[in-house]
C-alpha cells in the first residue's frame, strides 16, 4: 500500500484517528473538499473492515425492529456507485466493486419459514425481492445443494473486495496530498477550538477538527470515555477465506442452517469468503477450532463443493456494536472532536454516507443523511 509519512511540523484541518474504512473514507472526503488531512493508524490489518467479507447488503440485512436503520442502509447503498467511481478515479486502481446480487436460502422448514418472514418485512419497506423456486435456483447456481427448495433474490445487494478497498482508499489519500502517521492513538482532547491527538511515539497532533474512528476501541479512548455517547462494544466474528481455481458460485449466498446464519461471498479470482459468527467475547480475537468447524460445516451443507477448496485463512475481528445497531456519528459537546463508530455489520456499506455526515458536521451544513441517522438511533 502507498503511504505518505507526515512531516514533523504541519498544521492540519482534519486529523483522523483510525485507518479503517470509516477513517479512510472520511479522510478521502475531507481531502476531496480541499482540506489538509492526516490519518493516524499503526496497522490497518487490525480493523474490522480488513476482516470483513465486503458485503453491501441493505436488503438482506433488514431485520424486525430495525426499519429506520434499514432506511439508513438503503441510503448508504445508494451512495456507493458514485463513491466507487470517485475513489477509482482518485486512487487509479480498481477494488472489486461488483453489482452481483444476493440470494437468501433456508435449509430446513423452520429456516425457510424465517426467510419468508424476513422477505415479508423487506417488501413492506419497499425493498425489491424476487422469489426463486427450486428449478430457478438450480439454474442460477447449479453447485448449491440440491436439497435447497427455494430462495429470495436481492438484486440491490452487492459486494466489494474489502482489502482492495482499504488499499485504494490509502492510495487515494496519498494521491490527494494526505499524510499518514503510523502510531497508536493514546488520547484525544480539545484545547479551545483546536483538537489534539496524543500518540505513543510521535507526540501530539493538532487540527481544527479531530475525527475518532477507532471502531470498538473508541469508547475506551481517554477523551471519549465518560462523554455522553452510546457505548460501543466489540462483537467478535470469525471469517474464513478459501481459495479455488474458479468461483463455485456467482452470487452472494446468505443461509439459515438449522437456525444458524452463514454467508458465502465469491470473489472473481476463485476465492470464497465464509462468515460470520457473532460472539460477545470482549476484545478477544482468538480463532477457535469450534467456530471454524461450525462455519465450515454449515457452509458445506449449502455449497458441498467447497470441500475441495484450500482453507487459506481463518481470522476473527471485532465489529463495533451499539444497543441500537446504529452508528454513532456526532460532535462531542460542540467541540472540535467528532466520533464516527458503531457501524456493527455495516461499516463498509455505510462508509460513503458516514463520510457525507462527517463532512456536514465539519462544515456546519445539513444533509438528509443526518435525519436518517437520528431516526435509526431512535432519537
Amino acid at each position: 500500500m502507498l503511504t505518505s509519512a507526515a512531516p514533523k511540523a504541519r498544521s492540519y484541518d482534519v486529523a483522523v484517528a483510525g485507518g479503517g474504512v470509516i477513517g479512510l473514507s472520511t479522510a478521502f472526503a475531507a481531502l476531496s473538499s480541499g482540506r489538509r488531512v492526516v490519518v493516524i493508524e499503526p496497522d490497518a490489518t487490525k480493523s474490522a473492515a480488513w476482516v470483513a467479507a465486503g458485503m453491501l447488503a441493505p436488503a438482506s440485512e433488514a431485520h424486525f425492529g430495525e426499519e429506520a436503520l434499514t432506511r439508513l442502509l438503503l441510503a448508504g447503498a445508494a451512495r456507493w456507485p458514485d463513491f466507487a467511481s470517485a475513489l477509482e478515479g482518485a486512487a487509479g486502481e480498481t477494488f472489486g466493486f461488483r453489482t452481483t446480487p444476493t440470494v437468501a436460502v433456508g435449509v430446513d422448514a423452520a429456516d425457510r419459514s424465517e426467510v419468508r418472514r424476513l422477505v415479508d418485512l423487506q417488501q413492506s419497506l419497499g425493498i425489491e425481492v424476487s422469489t426463486l423456486d427450486r428449478a430457478s435456483l438450480r439454474a442460477q447456481e447449479p453447485l448449491l445443494a440440491g436439497s435447497l427448495l427455494e430462495a429470495a433474490l436481492f438484486r440491490g445487494d452487492h459486494q466489494v473486495d474489502n482489502r482492495a478497498l482499504l488499499g485504494a482508499l490509502r492510495s487515494a489519500v496519498v494521491s490527494l496530498g494526505g499524510f499518514f502517521i503510523d502510531d497508536v492513538v493514546c488520547s484525544v482532547s480539545a484545547s479551545g477550538a483546536i483538537g489534539k491527538i496524543e500518540t505513543a511515539q510521535n507526540g501530539s497532533v493538532e487540527a481544527i477538527d479531530v475525527v475518532v474512528a477507532l471502531g470498538a476501541r473508541t469508547s475506551q479512548l481517554p477523551g471519549i470515555t465518560g462523554a455522553d455517547l452510546p457505548i460501543v462494544r466489540p462483537v467478535k466474528g470469525h471469517v474464513l477465506r478459501l481459495r479455488g481455481a474458479e468461483p463455485l458460485i456467482d452470487v452472494t449466498v446468505r443461509a439459515l442452517v438449522h437456525g444458524r446464519s452463514v454467508y458465502l461471498v465469491p470473489r472473481a479470482d476463485g476465492r470464497l469468503v465464509v462468515g460470520a459468527t457473532s460472539e460477545e467475547r470482549g476484545f478477544d480475537t482468538t480463532v477457535t477450532a469450534g467456530e471454524v468447524h461450525q462455519l465450515l460445516d454449515d457452509a458445506r451443507i449449502v455449497l458441498p463443493g467447497l470441500d475441495e477448496l484450500e482453507l487459506e485463512e481463518a481470522i476473527a475481528g471485532l465489529r463495533p456494536g451499539t444497543t441500537s445497531n446504529a452508528p454513532v456519528i456526532q460532535r462531542i459537546d460542540d467541540g472540535p472532536v467528532i466520533v464516527a463508530t458503531g457501524h456493527f455489520r455495516n461499516g463498509i456499506l455505510l462508509a460513503p454516507i458516514t463520510a457525507e455526515i462527517v463532512m456536514a458536521l465539519l462544515s456546519g451544513t445539513s444533509t438528509t443523511a443526518l435525519d436518517l441517522l437520528a431516526a435509526a438511533q431512535g432519537s
